[in-house]
């Protein structure tokens, strides 16, 4: 008894146009790595926020079916929307949603990276005292030399005395504003 193979799905037929060299094919390996990837950008757009989601530039069709997935609790059934929806990815164009999500990476990369500045700022601060604060007035004479000094005083009095750091908290929060106007440099 012989058996049929079957051939198999990403196989792409030569055209009758090209030259027997200029067919590609697409190994089935290759199909299932294309797959999950679109799998994890559906469940990346998935768990995208209100207001970003709002502005990813999706068609309509692929816009409700992610409304829906957002909207199911149950494990079975939001996994099989992931993949409803990572399949209709598959066919069509993601480079533009792609696009759109590295931009919100980016964007959400740079706002951590501000933070931990101005975190390493505000340690400095506090451990080197008027020393620290002489560096960093150099760096940013615009910065307010009375109010950053108040600040560092009362942050290490907390810190010394086991309270909670609201002085430090206020600190950060100076920095991290002289931070947005001006990009700090790192910290030394």
């Amino acid at each position: 008894m012989s058996r049929k193979r079957k051939s198999l799905p990403g196989i792409v037929a030569p055209n009758l146009d090209e030259s027997p060299e200029e067919a590609v094919e697409t190994s089935k390996s290759q199909l299932k790595r294309e797959a999950l990837l679109k799998k994890d950008l559906a469940a990346e757009l998935i768990g995208l926020g209100n207001k970003q989601f709002a502005g990813a530039p999706l068609d309509e069709d692929l816009r409700e079916e992610l409304r829906a997935a957002r909207k199911i609790t149950a494990h079975v059934a939001r996994k099989r929307q992931l993949m409803y929806v990572a399949k209709k990815l598959r066919q069509t164009d993601t480079e533009e949603i792609e696009q759109y999500l590295e931009h919100l990476n980016n964007d959400a990369s740079q706002l951590t990276a501000r933070h931990h500045r101005a975190e390493a700022w505000r340690d400095f601060l506090i451990a080197k005292g008027d020393e620290g604060l002489a560096e960093f007035l150099d760096l940013r004479p615009d910065a307010d030399r009375q109010g950053l000094r108040q600040l560092m005083r009362k942050a290490t009095q907390e810190m010394n005395k086991g309270k909670p750091p609201a002085a430090a908290r206020s600190l950060f929060r100076m920095i991290r504003e002289l931070d947005g106007a001006t990009p700090l440099p790192p910290c030394p």
